[in-house]
């Protein structure tokens, strides 16, 4: 089995930086409330991993933590950007694909929490649509 090619990512700014495996487990686009506001878009396309597969490489004290124990976001406290967010239930983190300066192999296969989608999108890819997190 071969070593998954490295991918970078990181703000706006420049002041944060990191490192993830190409081993996304899964990769959707979320179009919750929360994800739309934290973006400003649509929706947040975004690949869940392990957290042990990230690390930040440049601007660890830069980072703004944003939400409670159970989940949370990261941000650049310079710009803003949202990088990942955190799960730690389950230890898992999803890299906010807009962040990566590289391409994923895996790109989104879903769209999630269409149930909450906003009334002026429509979305016409022809991926799959959950109204909820699938089980």
């Amino acid at each position: 089995m071969s070593t998954p090619r490295i991918l970078t990512g990181g703000c706006y700014c420049g002041a944060v930086g990191y490192e993830v495996a190409d081993a996304f487990t899964y990769a959707q686009n979320c179009h919750c409330s929360d994800c739309r506001r934290v973006t400003g878009s649509a929706f947040k396309p975004f690949g869940g991993i392990a957290r042990t597969a990230l690390r930040v490489t440049r601007g660890e004290a830069d980072i703004l933590r944003h939400g409670g124990d159970q989940a949370h976001d990261l941000h650049c406290r310079h710009c803003g950007s949202l990088l990942f967010s955190v799960f730690p239930p389950r230890d898992w983190i999803h890299v906010v694909y807009g962040s990566l300066h590289d391409s994923p192999t895996l790109h989104p296969t879903a769209h999630i929490w269409v149930s909450d989608k906003a009334p002026w999108h429509t979305i016409s890819d022809g991926l799959p649509q959950h109204a909820e997190f699938p089980p």
